[in-house]
């Protein structure tokens, strides 16, 4: 089997029935997902559009499609007829495009603010002034009513030092109490999507209510064609 079938059920325990895992899929096989989807899950991750629209066509339609890499703003238009949730909306452009796009498929998408909390120069998000001015009405959530912000979510630095990654989780979880408190038009603030493999235990334990796990469940990612 290729599922480590044990650590799946170990994480689930974990997380308990307030918390979502989204098993991240991304270069493992239509098989390696049905086996995963006939143990239960259906929320998975995709980082690339095409290999999402792929599997999205190849799989149930009972799957809830997360996208939780970089997203283009030229690429919104192919997932926007079945996306679940766009975890990395980290520009008012890019959610202007969402906003378009949900709007030509008679729909609503659902998305999470990325703010940048770790140090690395390679990781996308907003930061925290561009993250209040959205709120702020600066830049006019409220007119964009094809989609609903849902929370925020963060990649904490990719370190040995687990006191660092725990402060950039605190600052995350600082953030949303903060936003989860107004009373914004097109925002259900519930969802704090923080914590993948190697760090997960720690986010949870700082509030993160979503988990992005691929690894420990499908083994280590396949990048050969």
């Amino acid at each position: 089997m290729s599922i480590n079938q044990e650590k799946y059920k170990e994480i689930l325990d974990e997380l308990g029935d307030k918390r979502k895992l989204i098993a991240v899929s991304k270069t493992k096989s239509v098989a390696d997902i049905m086996e995963l989807y006939n143990f239960g899950q259906r929320d998975f991750g995709e980082n690339y559009v095409q290999e999402l629209v792929d599997k999205y066509e190849a799989l149930p339609k009972d799957i809830q499609w997360h996208f939780i890499g970089h997203l283009q703003s030229n690429k919104v238009k192919y997932i926007a007829p079945f996306i679940k949730l766009i975890h990395g909306v980290d520009s008012f452009k890019l959610l202007q495009e969402i906003d378009k796009q949900a709007e030509k498929n008679n729909w609503n998408i659902n998305c999470l603010f990325q703010v940048h909390i770790a140090k690395e120069e390679t990781k996308f998000g907003l930061n925290e002034e561009e993250l209040g001015e959205l709120f702020s009405g600066v830049k006019k959530l409220e007119n964009l009513k094809n989609i609903t912000a849902m929370g925020l979510m963060g990649m904490a630095s990719f370190t040995d030092d687990l006191e660092k990654v725990r402060s950039e989780f605190k600052y995350l979880r600082s953030l949303y109490d903060k936003y989860s408190t107004l009373n914004i038009q097109h925002s259900t603030f519930n969802i704090l999507s923080m914590g993948m493999s190697a760090d997960y235990k720690i986010a949870i334990e700082e509030g993160s209510n979503m988990v992005r796990i691929g690894s420990l469940i499908f083994g280590e990612r396949n990048y050969n064609p």
